[in-house]
């Protein structure tokens, strides 16, 4: 299981800022330590135990980029055009067993390896061909169209450092060096659950005071994607000693604990009871909007198994906004990933915003192409942190850092594609 200690999250503030609480993770949390050797056909969404190392050159052989006529460009006239023999043909997957001679060219398709002596290749389409000759023009470059051994990845070189996540363009990487299995980092395992007497299971009756609960299913499609394996333990009643005894179950064989509801300060709130009767909740508000109200601790069983803990808000957009500024941070971590580098891409507001200061807050908005052919960002009309469709409806979010409090309309403000957010 995860190694972690009470005060991995230490924090003396009244207010955890998103910058000092990713700090924190990193300094404080260990990543799990198994690995297991996978088939690269299975290796989606893990990360990478060890750095891996180029077995071969890629390409492992100089080929030509174009299906065309390889020459030496020793052989071509300066100032004009060049008339060269034609005297062999080479597919992609042929063996060159000859070498080209001294006023000679060889035709040649995409892929195939370079004859001996060859140093560049004409495009046929710049070429004539007359019989069993062909004239190429002047003024190519040496080496133009020739792809060289090793010159998108030498052997020996680490092409994957430890902690990457594995996606699509690595695993073909990763084929396209003959590399057939990787070893990685065991996958996390986490339990779900919602708390509240007013949430049930869709599908199931429903009075007038009780809502579907949507947050489960938001937090398994969100975990699945990060690759983690997910436990849904359903909806838990407000009771105190009822959710410590769940709380306690399942820090036993799980690394993080995921909760939505019960973490604020009312009085009907009894997550943050139940934590701290089996582990310790070490804070509790991080300067964001939405969803400042996110408990972070450690859960203890008598095993001696220790457990992340992350209680998010109630409402299904904060929980959205915390799970990938908040929790996905820690996951990442947990699972021996490198931190991951969010990178707002600028674009218009087309609306005044006010906001506090020292509080980094996310607004949803959908783009839009302006008259001038910029991208202006639009506001949601309903910001309400449980107004699910301001997230269907929209494209992204802006983020507001701490020090800005006013947003005039035209200033450029930096917007997080949902896409780059989920990952």
């Amino acid at each position: 299981m995860a190694q972690l200690t009470d005060d991995c999250f230490a924090f003396s503030g009244p207010l955890l800022r998103l910058d000092d609480m990713e700090r924190l993770i990193g300094e404080r949390i260990t990543p799990v330590q198994e690995t297991a050797r996978v088939s690269i056909r299975e290796a989606y969404a893990r990360v990478t135990a060890h750095d891996v190392i180029a077995p071969v050159d890629l390409p492992p052989f100089d080929n030509s980029a174009v299906d065309g006529y390889a020459v030496r460009h020793a052989d071509l006239a300066p100032g004009g055009a060049t008339r060269l023999a034609v005297s062999g043909r080479l597919t992609a997957g042929a063996s060159a067993q000859f070498s080209i001679s001294p006023g000679k060219a060889i035709r040649i398709f995409t892929g195939a390896a370079m004859p001996a002596g060859a140093d560049t290749v004409f495009m046929q389409e710049d070429v004539t061909v007359d019989g069993e000759h062909v004239v190429v023009p002047p003024g190519l470059k040496l080496g133009a169209n020739r792809r060289l051994a090793g010159e998108d990845v030498a052997k020996g070189r680490v092409v994957l450092p430890a902690g990457t996540v594995l996606d699509a363009q690595h695993i073909a990487l990763l084929a396209a060096l003959g590399i057939t299995a990787v070893d990685v980092r065991r996958r996390l395992t986490v339990a779900i659950f919602s708390t509240g007497d007013e949430v049930v299971e869709p599908g199931s009756p429903r009075d007038g005071v009780a809502i579907y609960d949507a947050n489960r299913y938001l937090l398994a499609e969100l975990l699945g994607r990060l690759g983690a394996r997910v436990t849904d333990l359903g909806i838990l009643r407000d009771e105190p000693v009822a959710l410590a005894r769940a709380l306690e179950a399942a820090s036993t064989d799980h690394d993080l604990v995921l909760t939505s509801g019960g973490v604020s300060t009312g009085e009907a709130d009894y997550v943050r009871d139940a934590v701290e009767r089996v582990g310790s909740l070490v804070f509790w508000r991080v300067a964001i909007k939405p969803g400042r109200p996110v408990a972070m601790g450690v859960l203890r069983n008598t095993n001696g198994h220790s457990a992340a803990f992350v209680g998010l808000p109630g409402n299904p957009v904060a929980v959205f906004v915390t799970f990938v500024r908040v929790v996905k941070p820690l996951l990442r971590r947990l699972a021996g990933a490198r931190p991951e580098t969010l990178i707002a891409l600028p674009v218009r507001a087309a609306f005044a915003y006010k906001k506090k200061k020292d509080r980094r807050e996310y607004v949803r908005v959908a783009l839009r192409r302006a008259g001038d052919g910029e991208f202006e960002a639009v506001k949601h009309p309903q910001d309400g942190a449980g107004i699910l469709t301001s997230l269907t409806e929209t494209d992204g979010l802006l983020e507001f850092p701490e020090d800005v409090t006013t947003i005039e309309p035209g200033a450029r403000v930096g917007f997080l594609s949902y896409a780059a957010l989920i990952g």
